[in-house]
């Protein structure tokens, strides 16, 4: 039997896993450029597949205590978004997008040593969407 979906959350998966298989040897190579961008993408991914406070259950309506406060057994859990591997490799680019563009302000004010350390970041980043280059 096929799933259409099961492909798209497996290489999905597989793009997290191998944002935190680099975000390891980051960490062991004590690479700080490297992860503080690998912690940061994987950050946005997990705030992306948050939702929105304006889609939760009508459950949640809140009491006199409490505003906003859940009511009944598990009435607060809700279902993560599912994201594709479009999504995912959207949010990668636009983290390295947005190093390499606080590298040029950072060069523009003269700070090179933190304009250096943005773009090694943004490397990174561009290595994870394109491991074969």
């Amino acid at each position: 039997m096929r799933w259409p979906g099961r492909r798209r959350s497996i290489t999905v998966r597989r793009m997290r896993t191998n944002l935190r298989l680099a975000l390891t040897t980051a960490l062991k190579a004590r690479d700080r450029a490297a992860t503080t961008a690998l912690r940061s993408a994987l950050a946005a991914i997990d705030n992306a597949e948050a939702v929105d406070v304006e889609h939760l259950s009508p459950s949640v309506t809140g009491n006199e205590h409490v505003a906003g406060a859940a009511v009944g057994l598990g009435a607060a859990e809700v279902e993560r978004r599912q994201l594709t591997e479009a999504d995912v490799r959207s949010i990668v680019e636009k983290e390295a997008r947005d190093r390499v563009d606080a590298a040029d302000e950072y060069e523009r004010l003269g700070r090179l040593d933190l304009a250096g350390d943005l773009r090694a970041g943004a490397a990174v980043l561009e290595r994870q969407l394109n491991p074969e280059s």
